[in-house]
């Protein structure tokens, strides 16, 4: 516990920072380019293009796949050396071949996210689209490097790394700002200078990015060589397994299509494309700070017990992951829920915004505890070399989606399209989570279900007085009009007060009734805090 305790701390308190430094960077851009805008949503899309390829090489390949072999070949004679080699070989021009392929396809790619975009606009986002796809090389090339270090136990680096992304980007956004004004919103303003300083400053940042991780690794013990020798990667082996988690994470991207092209049919007055991302990303961020620092290093022990047939262990872990996981999840959902306006502020550029935006984060909150739960069992599967499985009730989720995100688009007027699209997701990972941990209990024969279920239901009991207080303190601040909605400091201080009084009393209530998951909790968060 020790050891998970340790790497968890380092990968929070860089998650911390990193996302702290997020925020900032966000902030600038929404001044740089508004928060509802045409300008806003054409850049919104070409950006995510190079996430949406990097989230089928990341989540669709390395996190399935990568670990579990890399901690195999750990036994071998030189440590995995040769294996490792041969891998960083292959994805190296793996990603050179897909950026390649990504550049000459700019103009089709956006016109599949955003098919209700005027001319204008895919004509900006298409300019925006050739600036911001070389990032698919080094995203990847970052995640390759980054779950290497993951399976070696060196987990420090990939969690700091974004942080000189982010100060990249700030110093670009604010160059923007400071050559161009902002926020620059009508998408006929906008010259080629305009375009190459701001997209330029996002590919900049992600190489930035990717060239830190090469300073760390001798920490891993590895002397990597090129390596086109491929047979002894086991390639056979990693596409039976990949092909499942490829087809899962594609189905995912799909879906993703749909509800971008619903999206950008409200783009311009309205909650669209880029005011759904910023929502997503304040929902990111207890989820990044909380899951992955801590499931990482458990993912990582639970694929050796795994591995080594340690059932029993692995039962252990999952149990002991959700319920810590689910101790702090459950706060920050009931926080970030009183401070729905406050928060969205932050990304917005005045308080009609901030409403406006407010309902998009609530919907996307619904499936805050759920995603922390299907990261541990997900992960499970993955551990134990099958992805078909996980395949099969991703499926299910991205037909809700697709499905929930043109009903929306039916039904719903443009203003509510936004929120509209956010539930109906939500909805589906819920759906998504009960059935993959039904699925996950047949396989191992009990997974502790029973015990951290109550965890969960006492957690959120303690969290809706909690949540309660609060609200009585947004409404002593002014309520959701009030002065935490005049500026996006205003709201970062007034959210980070009512979020304070929510985890002091949600911790209080714990406390009060012995929780026992509460002892080692409040551990690992002091761990967190600065020494004297």
């Amino acid at each position: 516990m020790s050891s998970i305790g340790r790497a968890s701390v380092l990968i929070g308190a860089g998650t911390i920072v990193s996302r702290v430094s997020g925020l900032v960077r966000t902030i600038v851009l929404v001044a740089a380019i508004g928060s509802i805008s045409g300008a806003g949503d054409a850049f919104a899309v070409a950006n995510q293009l190079p996430n949406n390829i990097y989230a089928i090489i990341s989540t669709g390949l390395l996190t399935a796949v990568v670990v579990p072999q890399i901690v195999k070949a750990a036994a071998h004679a030189d440590g995995g050396q040769a294996f490792i080699s041969k891998l960083f070989t292959l994805g190296t021009v793996g990603l050179l071949g897909a950026t390649a392929l990504a550049m000459i396809a700019a103009p089709l790619l956006v016109q599949v996210y955003a098919s209700r975009f005027t001319p204008d606009q895919l004509a900006l986002s298409t300019a925006f689209a050739y600036w911001c796809l070389p990032q698919v090389f080094f995203y990847g090339l970052y995640a390759l490097l980054g779950e290497i270090l993951n399976a070696r136990r060196v987990f420090g680096p990939y969690t700091w790394a974004p942080i000189v992304n982010n100060i990249v980007s700030i110093a670009g956004f604010g160059l923007f700002i400071l050559l161009f004004g902002g926020p620059q919103t009508l998408v006929d303003a906008w010259t080629p200078g305009m375009i190459a300083v701001l997209a330029g400053t996002a590919t900049g940042g992600i190489i930035v990015q990717t060239l830190v991780l090469l300073f760390f690794w001798r920490r891993a013990g590895l002397a990597l060589r090129p390596d086109f020798q491929w047979r002894g990667v086991g390639l056979r082996h990693i596409g039976r397994l990949a092909g499942w988690t490829f087809l899962m994470v594609v189905a995912g991207q799909l879906a993703g299509v749909v509800q971008s092209n619903v999206l950008s049919g409200a783009s311009g007055e309205d909650p669209a494309i880029f005011a759904s991302q910023n929502a997503w990303l304040l929902f990111m961020l207890p989820y990044s700070i909380i899951v992955l620092s801590i499931g990482t290093p458990y993912f990582t022990q639970l694929s050796e017990h795994a591995a080594a047939g340690r059932d029993d262990d692995v039962r252990a872990d999952i149990s002991r992951s959700i319920r810590t996981l689910g101790f702090f999840i459950v706060a920050a959902t009931a926080a970030l829920a009183v401070a729905a306006v406050p928060a969205s502020r932050i990304f917005t550029n005045g308080p009609e915004q901030a409403a406006a935006a407010a309902p998009v984060l609530l919907c996307f909150l619904v499936c805050l505890v759920p995603l922390a739960v299907l990261f541990v069992v997900q992960r499970t599967f993955y551990a134990y070399n099958d992805t078909r499985t996980p395949f099969f009730f991703t499926l299910l989720q991205c037909v809700l989606v697709a499905g929930g995100a043109l009903g929306a688009g039916v039904v719903l007027e443009r203003g509510e399209l936004a929120a509209g699209v956010a539930l109906t997701q939500s909805i589906a990972s819920i759906v998504q989570v009960v059935v993959a941990t039904a699925l996950l209990h047949r396989r191992l024969s009990g997974i502790g279900t029973a015990s951290w279920m109550r965890a969960l239901v006492m957690f959120t009991l303690a969290a809706l007085p909690a949540a309660a207080a609060g609200f009585g303190v947004l409404l002593l601040l002014g309520g959701p009009g009030g002065w935490t909605s005049d500026s996006a400091l205003a709201g970062a201080v007034g959210a980070g007060i009512i979020g304070s009084v929510v985890l002091a009393v949600y911790v209080g209530i714990l406390a009060l009734f012995r929780t026992p998951e509460l002892a080692p909790a409040l551990a690992l968060a002091r761990r967190l805090l600065p020494k004297r």
